[in-house]
């Protein structure tokens, strides 16, 4: 099968970095569905993974975690799924990327494709959705049938891959949406996806937010920068709210400031269930379900912005530096293996 992978950890502008192969194709065993790969997403995951370091790999290591594609085999325990399916998913970070032709992934971290959608749109939002949803109804305790509609929800980098699907899954859930944004492009972007404010990150965000007659909010999102915004979140969260973010502090960072408040703080980790195997790892299954039936009900949109085809090192490179520029907007997805 085609397949593209890394030896070793390089710049995306090395043409080394990335590399078109061929490799054997995978056999599924247990709960395993062997999908034949239509089109795939890029994620800061993968430039993060991709990026340069002193290691060489002995054999091809590919890279990807967000696929849509058709179910060509599957294991003997599996029963969600039958040859044919069309399916979408993000996968394991313990396993190999879906940057292949065929993939192996578990079936418990995987739903049936939104009928509503082709393949690429389909492929930008698994690890997005999967992300955002757990961020918001299961680490903030955010009701999604509406319990804590009226609430505020700050949105850290509402423009990126995983802010996009927040803004969208929080006003499903009622809440007033204030998301940040620095470009005209991003910032209208924000609005489209319903956004009821959008503010400057790159600017005094208490300031803003006293503008807007918000000065705290109940919830807060941070997708971009836990270290560098700390300050600013625990100024603007109310009393009992929750900060959930899901990028690593570069630097240790004051929990005691949260204390007077008596607020919380959750990290989000989209692979955290199938990197343990924890016992409801078929929640991403539910979930995957759960956000389809709200795609296809209209509820939700995708985020694909841009496409590329077709799948291939040149044009993942070119994707790894996109998402590296910092300035994507909603989700860029390759589609095609010719």
């Amino acid at each position: 099968m085609k397949a593209v992978a890394l030896k070793r950890y390089l710049p995306s502008s090395d043409p080394e970095s990335l590399l078109d192969v061929e490799l054997q194709d995978p056999k599924p065993t247990g709960h395993d569905l062997l999908v034949r790969v239509q089109a795939i997403s890029v994620n800061p995951v993968d430039v993060k993974v991709r990026s340069p370091k002193d290691k060489v790999e002995a054999s091809p290591r590919v890279l990807g975690w967000d696929a849509a594609g058709v179910v060509e085999a599957v294991g003997p325990d599996v029963k969600r799924f039958k040859q044919g399916d069309a399916v979408y998913y993000a996968g394991s970070i313990l396993r190999p990327g879906c940057d292949s032709e065929l993939h192996l992934v578990d079936e418990r971290i995987v739903g049936l494709k939104p009928k509503s959608l082709d393949f690429a749109q389909a492929a930008a939002l698994p690890l997005t959705a999967l992300t955002a949803y757990e961020a918001l109804f299961d680490r903030c305790a955010i009701d999604p049938g509406g319990r804590h509609k009226g609430r505020t929800l700050l949105v850290i980098n509402g423009a990126g891959g995983v802010g996009s699907i927040a803004i969208q899954l929080a006003k499903l859930a009622g809440l007033r949406v204030i998301a940040t944004a620095s470009r005209p492009e991003s910032q209208q972007w924000c609005r489209e996806l319903g956004a009821d404010h959008v503010i400057n990150h790159r600017e005094d965000l208490p300031g803003q937010l006293k503008k807007l007659d918000i000065p705290e909010v109940d919830y807060l999102f941070n997708t971009v920068d836990t270290t560098g915004y700390w300050n600013a979140m625990c100024d603007v969260i109310k009393p009992f709210g929750r900060i959930v973010s899901i990028v690593e502090s570069s630097q240790p960072v004051e929990l005691g400031k949260l204390m007077g408040k008596s607020v919380s703080f959750s990290w989000e980790l989209m692979f955290t269930r199938s990197r343990f195997q924890t016992q409801d790892m078929d929640e991403q299954h539910r979930i995957l379900t759960q956000v389809a039936e709200w795609l296809d009900a209209g509820r939700v949109r995708t985020t694909l912005t841009e496409k590329l085809s077709p799948i291939s090192a040149a044009n993942l490179r070119a994707a790894h530096a996109k998402v590296e520029s910092g300035k994507m907007v909603g989700k860029l997805v390759l589609e095609s293996w010719r």
